[in-house]
């Protein structure tokens, strides 16, 4: 009879913490629907392309190449695609490649939006454009264009004396908006360029657009290092180089290109 009583008041228990387990997780999809409503009253969604597949630069574009996802619509309305303008993209090329679920945005595609026109329309939202004076020495032989992505290294004198110089990276993973007067919108899907530049246009934050104003104000000498596309690292403690430095590290930098394996230096 123990047994029983023992066996029912277990399996009253069980259904006792189902039935708790069960209403407690009912009150938190509750508070995850409400606070999810809650955004979505603030911010509103919207339904946007998304890739369906892996997609190289170049593609031109299926309607089989998407699927659309939902997000937020503050910071992404103008410039990420809406699923309803399918039909503006579809034949047109990609300049750069997506991984599957990558958003599309407008700067991605040949031509860009073509209800849109001048830079500030390429700018996201709480970023700002600003230019730097270049030369093919400075820009990678001429070779940096619109969706790239470069470090900005500026060297500085401090006196007439050469040893009195110091080089150091500035910002790192800055996407360039455009070179010259050419943009994402006017360039081809091959990125060939159509002339010669001697300005390039970047996108950065107020604060970082603060500190190249003050390096070309100081007269300091800029330059572009390019990315490759892909490639989103960022180099933690990169040091001030000045001419003690490089007496100090160059052999130590030369045995690990020597000794590199597979591109990686160990």
């Amino acid at each position: 009879m123990n047994k029983k009583i023992i066996l029912v008041i277990s399996i009253a228990c069980g259904l006792l913490a189902l039935l708790l387990t069960r209403l407690y997780i009912s009150a938190v999809e509750k508070t995850v629907a409400e606070k999810k409503a809650a955004i979505d009253r603030r911010y509103g969604t919207i339904d946007v392309l998304a890739f369906a597949h892996d997609t190289p630069a170049g593609t031109v574009l299926e309607r089989s190449d998407f699927g659309y996802c939902t997000v937020p619509k503050l910071g992404l309305r103008g410039q990420a695609l809406t699923k309803d303008r399918i039909d503006e993209v579809i034949g047109r090329k990609t300049l750069v490649s997506h991984s599957k679920m990558d958003i599309l945005f407008w700067s991605d595609i040949e031509g860009g939006d073509p209800s849109l026109k001048g830079l500030s329309h390429d700018i996201k939202r709480q970023m700002r454009a600003i230019s730097i004076n270049v030369g093919p020495a400075q820009s990678v032989s001429g070779m940096v264009r619109p969706n790239d992505h470069v470090d900005v290294i500026g060297t500085f004198a401090f006196s007439n004396d050469p040893k009195d110089v110091t080089t150091l990276t500035i910002l790192q993973n800055v996407l360039v908006l455009s070179t010259g007067r050419e943009t994402a919108k006017t360039q081809d899907a091959s990125g060939m360029r159509r002339d010669q530049y001697s300005l390039v246009t970047l996108e950065v934050s107020p604060r970082e657009a603060e500190m190249i104003a003050f390096t070309e104000q100081m007269k300091g000498r800029l330059v572009l290092t390019l990315r490759n596309k892909n490639d989103t690292s960022f180099e933690r403690e990169l040091p001030q180089v000045d001419f003690q430095k490089i007496r100090s590290t160059i052999e130590e930098l030369n045995l690990k290109r020597q000794h590199k394996t597979g591109g990686v230096f160990k």
